[in-house]
């Protein structure tokens, strides 16, 4: 048998960073049985389809590295199917359920429900003040086909809706969860094709995933409820129904359910505040699966080979910031400074810091500023607080230790003795940077933090940070030199 996932969002606008979460256990799962992803488009709710949401779902998904075998792709700027089981977008499907409602119809198994919103309301409300469980009370069930006629010839509105069995036991297996059995007196009749002529999402995904031949239905636990409806539905067909795998959902740190009212939650956010791919896409997998190992950093590739549904919690997974920083920070310091400058630039430019001829011109020295303080980055969009120092040639001093540093009675010969070595090289290159200090300590005799704090402090107007040979580097020699007389004139 060939493994068959698939990704089915409805293109409602954002990605969630629990949908992309989804999408990347089916195509770990997919790839680790050399089996195929899919990505399908489930878009029957036309209440909540935003234009251009299809283009960026697969963008975001692109990004993160998470690309699909068949279904919906952007080629050109335009919206193409590939594979065999299409179409791939539901609302293309129309004809396809049409068939297959009118087959669970004529053999009793659906019927036409012609209850007005108004009446469902009272009904519901009623149940409610008895303390019964809100469901459908089945008053459109044995309308005549004479009478179905007539209302439909009449134009009245209509629904169809699931005729569930009485009192049966429904029991299927999933992955996470192990055997689970629901009881049809819980289930409702569910509505399989709404007034407007869609399909529901209970109906559409069971004849698709059929005609798609999908091994695997990998989905968040909020649909979990709705799982037997679908048996349902697959036993009337008399189809063999794929095996379930409801995920965890993913948690804030208050151990609830993640939303946009807490901060950043679509895969957007983390991108343009220059969150790297890779390591959203490892943490993400580590929010509701264990590794066999207690290992946290994975490529790509090493997650296919050890992710399955076995090691995938029955708890929600709580969505650490704090150690995505951490995991994000690691990629960063590993990534190579040019392409860190590159999703720098924008924050560099919309803080003023650099201009559009700066990027033009001095493509180098921003790469240089880049990789002197990558390493202390938990995102990139932080980099403009730590690049300040390399601008101007006056420093401010950051605080009293600073001051106090330089007033000590070395360091004024000390500075000036580096002034001398800094005249006497044509630039600061990484042969200078890395031995000036040995140089130092050997003609002023000044050893240890006496040597690199005031040295620092002159230079940056701190006594802690980045590495001092990429600093040296990337200010320059005269820069340097006019930052150092300006500490002698000034704080010394």
């Amino acid at each position: 048998m060939t493994v068959r996932l698939r990704f089915a969002p409805s293109p409602t606008g954002y990605v969630h960073i629990g949908s992309l979460r989804t999408a990347l256990y089916n195509y770990l799962f997919a790839k680790h049985k050399n089996g195929s992803y899919i990505l399908r488009i489930e878009d029957t709710d036309r209440t909540r389809y935003v234009e251009g949401a299809i283009e960026n779902l697969i963008s975001a998904l692109s990004w993160s590295g998470i690309n699909h075998d068949e279904g919906i792709f952007v080629e050109d700027g335009k919206l193409v199917q590939k594979g065999n089981y299409g179409p791939y977008i539901q609302s293309e499907r129309l004809h396809i359920y049409k068939k297959y409602i009118d087959n669970l119809v004529e053999k009793g198994y659906a019927y036409y429900c012609f209850c007005s919103k108004e009446r469902l309301d009272e009904v519901r409300e009623q149940q409610k003040n008895e303390g019964k469980t809100p469901m459908y009370d089945r008053h459109c069930l044995n309308l005549s086909k004479e009478e179905i006629e007539k209302k439909i010839a009449a134009k009245e509105e209509y629904v169809i809706r699931l005729k569930v069995p009485k009192d049966k036991d429904i029991t299927f297996n999933d992955a996470v969860r192990g055997k689970i059995t629901i009881n049809t007196s819980e289930v409702d009749d569910q509505v399989l094709i709404k007034s407007d002529g869609f399909p529901t999402y209970h109906f559409a995904v069971v004849v698709d995933d059929h005609l798609m031949k999908i091994t695997h239905v990998v989905r968040g636990e909020e649909w979990l409820t709705s799982t037997p409806k679908q048996i349902i539905l697959y036993n009337y067909f008399g189809w063999e129904a794929p095996e379930f795998v409801h995920l965890p959902t993913v948690l804030n740190k208050d151990k609830k359910k993640l939303s946009k009212r807490q901060g950043d939650v679509a895969v957007s956010d983390f991108k343009n505040k220059g969150y790297l791919q890779e390591a959203l896409v490892n943490y993400l997998a580590l929010v509701g699966w264990s590794p066999k190992e207690n290992k946290e950093l994975f490529t790509m590739e090493e997650l296919m080979n050890e992710f399955s549904f076995d090691r995938v919690s029955k708890t929600g997974g709580v969505f650490d910031v704090d150690k995505l920083n951490w995991i994000n920070n690691h990629y960063i310091k590993q990534a190579s400074p040019e392409r860190i400058a590159k999703l720098a630039i924008p924050t560099l430019v919309e803080s003023g810091l650099i201009t559009n001829d700066d990027i033009k011109n001095r493509f180098e020295w921003i790469v240089q500023i880049v990789d002197a303080v990558k390493e202390r980055l938990n995102y990139v969009n932080e980099i403009a607080e730590h690049v300040k120092i390399f601008f101007g040639n006056e420093v401010q001093l950051e605080n009293q230790e600073v001051y106090d540093m330089l007033k000590l009675d070395h360091v004024k010969n000390l500075l000036e003795v580096f002034i001398e070595e800094l005249e006497n090289v044509e630039d600061i290159d990484e042969e200078f940077a890395g031995s000036i200090f040995k140089v130092l300590k050997k003609k002023t005799g000044v050893k240890g933090k006496n040597l690199f704090m005031p040295v620092r402090g002159a230079v940056t107007g701190q006594l802690h940070g980045p590495d001092m040979g990429k600093i040296l580097i990337a200010l320059g020699k005269e820069n340097t030199i006019d930052r150092v007389k300006y500490a002698i004139e000034n704080h010394i």
